[in-house]
């Protein structure tokens, strides 16, 4: 066999393809897994807010183009681990109602070709992976689960307790936000998190988050039929003469070209450079595109309605690891608006440095560090709506184009006049409803919408479907035009739901990897003794 002859090629280490390396590996077939940048630099700085926020140290050197022409430099991570390496680990299944066709306001949420109830074994096997910490039954809008969550719940600190049980008080049902963190607070001395203030948005030092590298490539690679290529850009897939099979992967390393070739080739560089990819790699079979006979190929794009609010209190929020609290009561909708509006939580707590490099002067009697000290820095989502002209392109000088207009708005507006409403009913024991601050009423709010560069949340360029008319992928993920080509990032979303889409990708990412284990040959017997081994292994270790 060639050197450059394997049996699967997969493309990105992120949440779906660092998943599926991690689930292939004891097969036995031999795998190559090519990543485009190289492994975050373990230093210092790896926890150093002006160089990560301000600096950018970290995100990818490159600029695409927005619709009107004008330079979009992506906070998107090129990295072993992809953008998990950055993310802060909130780790959520999507909804049980998400997987079939909801009505917005702005329009229809499209139904998916699986159920809940085909992803739910493998959403339980993605949160044992990556150690989530959670409790079931706090969540009104949770889907059934046929078992615990691995860990219990990361535990709320004092000023968010608090906050909690204003809630709670107030009728809402706040619960424990699902955490992918290896933390063990029974035994601190033995935790590897040390529950520090640098999760969200940052690379853990300490190797304690519960990213793909750490969980998946790290331990994938151990295995002698494994081999990893960093620093190793995908320049195109080119096809046999009858343009149904990938024959190679053309791949620039280090300034030079290399081509390398597999049984089957398994995409995954995120929603945006996974349909890049595939325009890039049209040939006389495939002109618009590979596998885009349906011109699906790069539309549909979504991120989600992000946006960060803060409200100030009187009272000062010494909180460290504040992503812990969660709020989905408007997820559905209301007794007031009965179209879902989204989902209510936190991003990591927030400091002075961080907020020059984005806060405007809200209020003259707090400077920058007064505000990081008595703020509360919640994270709301609200779905966004498939739509075809929201899409991935590629400009005549070979940039991506990614063209956006944001939709399904006024779910958001009303989840922002949700969460408003209910900071006003919080009571504090030292001010009353006094402690905060206001532009409405008596609160004080900064509302910023996540800009198009934020495209952590990315999804739906290459869809789904039952249809080779109306989807790029059939339901096992590989693509309807091409027989050997399958993609596992978020580009296989038909909606995008109101959660982060981390943990689906994973669960889906061991659905597929099932599917393709069958598909090569691998006998459960062989699957499990390497599997086996691998724990004595790790014993021994």
């Amino acid at each position: 066999m060639s050197d450059n002859r394997y049996d699967v090629i997969i493309i990105g280490t992120g949440a779906g393809g660092g998943t599926l390396a991690y689930h292939l590996a004891p097969s036995g077939k031999r795998i190559l897994i090519l990543e485009r940048g190289d492994y975050v630099p373990r230093e210092k700085a790896n926890w150093d807010p002006q160089v990560v926020n301000v600096d950018a140290h970290y995100n990818a050197k490159e600029s695409w183009l927005d619709k009107d022409g004008k330079d979009l430099h992506p906070h998107t991570n090129y990295n072993v681990g992809g953008n998990t390496k950055f993310y802060g680990a909130a780790l959520f299944r999507l909804r049980k109602e998400d997987f079939g066709e909801l009505r917005h306001h702005g329009g229809i949420s499209l139904a998916w070709p699986l159920s809940y109830d085909d992803l739910e074994p493998y959403y339980t096997q993605a949160e044992n992976l990556y150690q989530v910490h959670g409790n079931r039954g706090e969540d009104p809008t949770e889907p059934p689960a046929n078992s615990a969550y691995p860990w219990p719940a990361v535990s709320h600190e004092p000023r968010i307790q608090q906050l909690s049980d204003d809630f709670a008080r107030s009728g809402l049902k706040p619960f424990h936000v699902p955490v992918g963190v290896m933390l063990d607070e029974k035994n601190p001395h033995k935790s590897r998190c040390i529950r520090c203030n640098t999760c969200d948005g940052f690379a853990c030092l300490v190797g304690a988050k519960s990213d793909a590298q750490v969980v998946c490539i790290d331990e994938a690679i151990k295995h002698s039929n494994v081999t990893l290529l960093t620093n190793s850009l995908v320049k195109r897939l080119e096809t046999d003469s009858s343009g149904r099979e990938v024959k190679s992967v053309v791949v620039e390393r280090y300034g030079s070209l290399e081509t390398y070739s597999a049984d089957v080739i398994v995409v995954s560089c995120g929603a945006i450079n996974s349909a890049a990819l595939l325009l890039r790699s049209a040939n006389d079979k495939h002109l618009r595109g590979l596998a885009n006979s349906s011109d699906i190929v790069g539309r549909h794009y979504m991120g989600h309605t992000n946006s960060v609010m803060m409200a100030i209190s009187k009272c000062p929020n010494p909180t460290i690891f504040q992503k812990t609290l969660g709020v989905n009561d408007f997820y559905f909708g209301s007794k007031d608006f009965e179209y879902p509006m989204g989902h209510i939580s936190f991003v990591g707590k927030l400091d002075a440095i961080t907020l020059k490099a984005g806060a405007p002067a809200i209020a003259p009697n707090f400077t920058l560090e007064l505000m990081a000290k008595h703020s509360l820095d919640f994270w709301l989502t609200s779905e966004d709506l498939p739509d075809p002209n929201n899409r991935v392109t590629i400009g005549r000088d070979g940039k991506i184009v990614l063209t956006y207009t944001p939709n399904n708005l006024e779910a958001h507006e009303r989840l922002q006049g949700k969460l408003k409403q209910a900071m006003k009913q919080t009571n504090c024991a030292m001010h009353g409803h006094e402690c905060h601050q206001g532009l409405f009423g008596r609160n004080l709010y900064v509302g910023q919408r996540i800009p198009l560069a934020g495209v952590a949340h990315q999804n739906g360029t290459i869809r789904f479907g039952h249809d080779p008319k109306t989807s790029v992928l059939d339901a096992n993920c590989k693509a309807h035009d091409v027989d050997n080509l399958y993609v596992v990032d978020g580009s296989f979303f038909p909606s995008s739901a109101a959660v982060n889409p981390a943990l689906t990708i994973m669960a889906n990412a061991l659905r597929v990897g099932d599917h393709l284990m069958k598909r090569l040959g691998v006998s459960e017997t062989t699957y499990e003794q390497n599997r086996q081994q691998d724990r004595e292994l790790a014993v021994s270790r």
